[in-house]
């Protein structure tokens, strides 16, 4: 059973079980409540009404967050001919097709996103099962197969999350980082939440959003009241 350390159960001390607060009571706590001496990364947890072994109840999407994820994401880019151009004008770290695809299969994974054109995926469809388990594969859903690489390469580079409810109905995501300030993670958090509220499959019934929680890497978690979620953007 893992335990945790020193400052985290005197940072959790501090902390109701049974409280619920608003999304800026939770930022803030989860900040007063971060220790570690990197800037940690704050993330967001929600579990949503849904069964996703069901395709009619899959919850998956992405959104652009306003103030990015405060990392240098590294792009790479499956393309080739006049969009291997197109692919490095627009900054991505990485281009090309088959001997890209050779290397991964060789074992190189050296960056963090991938995109490539549709006329791609029947060679990257070969690598699925090395890109997929990492969260690399390509996807149509996602806007990372497409023949407008610019635009899918700068979302990307600006702060663009993926995500995908997990088996147990839970969605995670990095909101940004602890010296970003309450401030812009709320902004990141309004985005992410809207994009979830969009994304409400119709044959989802109930509560959608059931529980939220905010944390930091290292730190303890602060539950959210879904009840606030209408006033996340005021």
């Amino acid at each position: 059973m893992h335990k945790h350390g020193k400052k985290y159960r005197e940072a959790k001390s501090n902390i109701d079980p049974l409280q619920r607060y608003t999304f800026r009571e939770a930022i803030e706590g989860a900040l007063n409540a971060s220790f570690a001496k990197f800037d940690e990364t704050v993330d967001i947890a929600v579990k949503l009404g849904v069964d996703p072994r069901h395709a009619d109840q899959m919850v998956r999407g992405s959104v652009v967050l306003p103030h990015g994820i405060g990392k240098e994401v590294r792009v790479l880019a499956f393309s080739k001919g006049e969009k291997e151009k197109e692919a490095l004008d627009a900054g991505a770290d990485f281009v090309g097709n088959e001997e890209l695809i050779e290397q991964i299969k060789g074992g190189w994974l050296g960056f963090d996103k991938a995109v490539a054109t549709p006329d791609m995926m029947g060679s990257v469809g070969k690598i699925g099962k090395i890109l997929g388990p990492r969260g690399l594969m390509p996807n149509a859903k996602t806007g990372t197969v497409t023949f407008e690489l610019e635009k899918a390469i700068k979302e990307l580079k600006a702060g663009r999350i993926e995500f995908r409810v997990e088996k147990s109905g839970i969605v995670h995501a990095p909101m940004g980082k602890v010296s970003f300030g309450a401030d812009k993670l709320q902004d990141n958090i309004a985005a992410f939440v809207d994009t979830l509220i969009r994304l409400k499959p119709a044959a989802s019934k109930g509560t959608y959003m059931r529980s939220i929680a905010i944390s930091t890497t290292m730190g303890p978690s602060f539950k959210v009241d879904p009840v606030y979620v209408k006033d996340l953007a005021k």
